[in-house]
């Protein structure tokens, strides 16, 4: 059982925070920098998680602008209903939690709803199997010490 806060050192790089009171063109900046990271943590003035913004939500809003000026803020296009973790939940659950929604990346935050980072599917992902790699590699090094204890052929 692995939890959200072995990958935090990771995640926390994929954080990416905008005032909800931002032109959605500032955000747009923001995830244009990084191919990796496709949501943007909206927090309020207190630096709480209000919402979140993705590549998809500013897409879909500036196809609805007329002409070539988008006016509108990252409050209007947020999603305000955020499906989120926390660092003591389990990369299990939170992975079965994504895949239920169809999500890609999802926010972790603190007790008080503060951004601590972003966890990556992927990330979650090579972590899950990281650990399941050693884990099979300390069994097969287990049952090597049995039977070199018991005198025992090794196993076809």
């Amino acid at each position: 059982m692995i939890l959200v806060v072995r990958i935090l050192p990771i995640a926390q790089r994929r954080l990416v925070k905008i005032s909800e009171d931002a032109p959605l063109t500032s955000v747009a900046g923001l995830l244009h920098c990084d191919g990796h990271i496709n949501l943007a943590v909206v927090c309020n003035n207190c630096g709480t998680m209000v919402g979140v913004v993705t590549k998809t939500d500013i897409v879909r809003q500036i196809s609805a602008c007329h002409g070539n000026v988008c006016t509108a803020t990252v409050a209007e296009v947020m999603t305000k209903d955020v499906t989120y973790c926390r660092p003591g939940d389990t990369l299990e659950e939170v992975l079965s939690n994504m895949r239920k929604h169809g999500f890609l990346h999802v926010p972790i935050v603190d007790e008080d709803s503060k951004p601590l980072g972003v966890i990556n599917e992927r990330d979650a992902l090579f972590a899950l199997l990281e650990d399941t790699a050693h884990e099979l590699e300390s069994a097969e090094y287990k049952e090597s010490l049995l039977r070199d204890y018991a005198r025992l052929p090794a196993a076809a």
